[in-house]
């Protein structure tokens, strides 16, 4: 069953990978749904999911968690961090609070994603737990 692959994939990565996948980084790119109502806060959630989605098809595929994972942050979170620098959209107090912290956590895992892309690129194909 492809669900208990992944689910032995994901807890195969280290202690620290699991927590900050699902405690920081899942919960904080997914809180983008609570801010659709504020200024691009569409496009904030467009950017933060779209970045997230293609990795389902990944993880079916590859049936558990790879450095190939990486490849689709690069851009949507790259873009969406340099656009925050540039020209964050003013906001209630809770969005503006919540965009700088979607911009410091999402750069922190382009931190690990572009090594990451690198290391898959240059042959590293191996999947968690297996």
């Amino acid at each position: 069953m492809i669900f208990l692959a992944v689910w032995r994939s994901f807890r195969a990565m280290p202690l620290w990978v699991q927590l900050w996948v699902a405690l920081v980084l899942g919960p904080v790119n997914f809180a983008s749904v609570f801010f659709l109502d504020q200024p691009m806060g569409i496009w904030v959630a467009l950017l933060a999911f779209g970045a997230v989605i293609p990795n389902i098809g990944i993880l079916f595929y590859e049936r558990g968690f790879s450095k190939m994972m990486a490849f689709p942050h690069l851009l949507p979170w790259s873009g969406l961090i340099l656009w925050l620098l540039i020209a964050m959209p003013e906001g209630s107090a809770a969005y503006g609070t919540y965009l700088w912290i979607l911009l410091v956590v999402n750069a922190i895992s382009l931190g690990f994603d572009f090594p990451d892309a690198l290391k898959w690129w240059r042959g590293d194909r191996a999947i968690a737990g297996k």
